[in-house]
């Protein structure tokens, strides 16, 4: 909405709800930098500046933690923090261009340029939130099965300790064991919501559970009469994972669908390929996606591809396909989906050998903000009513 008189903006209104949001957060991390890293030289006007960086500023010095946020070293607490970002450093289930092993540092790296205030949003995440770093899961380099394995087990211990999994990798294939780490706590059926270019649902590529994969050993499938070579069971998936609550959104180019697409037909998974979102236009692609994934589940998981969005801004990926999302139309999408709230969330396929000046990892650090900035926004996440001063 807007007028003739700026309280009339979303950015003036937003101001407004802003001003009245504590800052004793920011107050305590200048004491704390005073205290752990010394008072500045005396030319130095600015007597909140420390002599040794600590916290936040500036942005291009520190210790790399997500958003420089606290760095939960012993992982036995956090259950402490709302929620938790961590690494999965694997891509060994890339089967085009490898290096997306290198996407949390990536991600984090970039991630200093940012403070969690955002006036668009209405939001502070730093005085909203409790966020900590967890580090990274141990991979297994070459070893698809039990690195599986670690990253289920890592993300079923922060899920349960209560803190929100932000789970950064790596390659898509982690979507199976990520998702295996939450679905089990979770009292009723899971809904997927996967952002891609690609349907990542056949059964095996290469002989492997490969980033191609990750869909059809998640989402439950009865097989019956069928004998696989590889195990004896009939039942494929996770039990509370229906692939009629997987919706898949930005489908589209001219590679890495064939096998997968008799899958997500046999299935009836609901395809929503990049032609759709343009006709329908990103709130309404949201609103169907969400329709269809909460339909008769308890909770909804995002999984988000950064090739997802266009190569022409997002270019450091494994498999780029143009056409994608715009990054506005992404992060809207994003917005409106995390709004009803998340069980976790993952972004995948960043590649830093192949990408620009950081514009890659930027976005998906922009999606991971942006999504948590609208749940605290929803009062799904966070502790907004304990900080705004006046209500």
């Amino acid at each position: 909405m807007t007028g003739d008189h700026p309280h009339d903006f979303r950015g003036n209104r937003n101001l407004e709800k802003l001003s009245r949001i504590s800052q004793t957060r920011e107050a305590r991390e200048i004491e704390r930098g005073l205290e752990h890293g010394l008072t500045a030289a005396e030319s130095v006007e600015d007597r909140s500046i420390s002599l040794f960086s600590r916290g936040h500023q500036p942005a291009f010095a520190g210790i790399n933690t997500f958003m420089k946020m606290p760095y939960c070293e012993d992982i036995r607490n956090v259950g402490r923090y709302d929620a938790a970002f961590v690494g999965v450093p694997f891509d060994t289930g890339t089967t085009f261009r490898p290096g997306a092993r290198w996407g949390p540092q990536a991600v984090r790296r970039i991630s200093a340029l940012y403070d969690g205030y955002s006036v668009d949003a209405g939001v502070d995440l730093f005085e909203e939130m409790d966020i900590c770093d967890a580090g990274d899961v141990f991979v297994i380099p070459g070893n698809i099965e039990k690195t599986f394995d670690q990253v289920s087990k890592a993300v079923s211990h922060i899920y349960t300790s209560g803190a929100f999994p932000i789970i950064c990798g790596g390659d898509h294939g982690l979507g199976y064991p990520n998702v295996r780490g939450v679905a089990p706590h979770i009292d009723g059926n899971v809904g997927i919501i996967h952002i891609d270019r690609h349907l990542d649902i056949q059964e095996k590529d290469m002989d492997e559970r490969m980033h191609t994969t990750p869909w059809y050993w998640t989402t439950h499938e009865r097989m019956e009469g069928t004998h696989r070579g590889h195990d004896h069971m009939h039942d494929v998936g996770l039990p509370n994972c229906p692939p009629e609550n997987l919706v898949q959104m930005g489908i589209g180019g001219w590679y890495g669908s064939r096998p997968g697409s008799i899958v997500a037909r046999r299935r009836g998974t609901s395809v929503v390929t990049m032609t759709d979102v343009e006709e329908m236009g990103p709130q309404k692609a949201a609103e169907v996606a969400l329709e269809l994934a909460w339909k008769g589940c308890k909770a909804v998981y995002l999984s988000f591809d950064i090739d997802s969005i266009d190569p022409g801004f997002a270019p450091g990926t494994g498999t780029p396909e143009p056409g994608g999302l715009l990054p506005r139309e992404a992060l809207e999408i994003v917005r409106l989906i995390a709004k009803e709230g998340l069980c976790a969330m993952e972004v995948v396929e960043v590649s830093p050998p192949y990408d620009v000046n950081d514009n890659t990892a930027q976005l998906a650090c922009r999606v991971i903000l942006d999504a948590l900035g609208s749940m605290v926004a929803a009062g799904q996440i966070g502790h907004r009513s304990g900080v705004m001063q006046g209500e």
